[in-house]
Formats: C-alpha cells, sequence, structure tokens
C-alpha cells in the first residue's frame, strides 16, 4: 500500500449533520477496504478559485493514509456519484 492524499469538497449548504455523516460515509469506504493511518483534516468553508455547480464556497476535506487500489477506486467511484461532492482529487504522496 502507499501512501495517499485526498481531498474532497463539500457543497457548503448542506446541513451539519448531513455533513458529517457525508465524511463518515467516505472515509469508511477507505477503512473497509484496509486503509491505515487515516487522518482526517477537516479545512472548513473556504472561498473557491472559480465556481462550482453555481457555488461560490465549499467545505474542504483533506485526508492522509496508505491505502490499496481497490479502496481509492471505490472511494473515486463514490465521491464521482454524490451530488454533495463538488469535486476530488487522489494524489499519491510517494515517487514510483
Amino acid at each position: 500500500m502507499r501512501k495517499y492524499d485526498v481531498m474532497y469538497i463539500i457543497r457548503p449548504t448542506i446541513e451539519a449533520e448531513a455533513r458529517k455523516a457525508l465524511i463518515e460515509e467516505l472515509n469508511a469506504i477507505l477503512t473497509s477496504r484496509g486503509a491505515t493511518d487515516l487522518v482526517v483534516n477537516e479545512w472548513g468553508t473556504r472561498e473557491l478559485a472559480y465556481e462550482i455547480k453555481d457555488f461560490k464556497k465549499g467545505y474542504y476535506v483533506v485526508l492522509t493514509c496508505q491505502a490499496s487500489v481497490e479502496g481509492l477506486n471505490e472511494f473515486d467511484r463514490v465521491a464521482g456519484i454524490k451530488e454533495d461532492v463538488l469535486r476530488h482529487i487522489i494524489v499519491s504522496r510517494e515517487e514510483k
């Protein structure tokens, strides 16, 4: 398993309880597939560099973990489907 940084931006108009549930759901995708050393850093609501789906702000969440490709592929698939996730990105922290 490699180390990865995962960042996703949640729609700013989502209620706090729903946002918390969404973050837990997305984290569970990784942990249920063997991700370790999961560190969650919620940056909170910030200005976007450009408008995304008519939003000028978004709630940023950054994860650092060691994960398998299978877990990351599933995270990528689910994050792409969720309407409350405006954008997401997965970046490897290790050189090949």
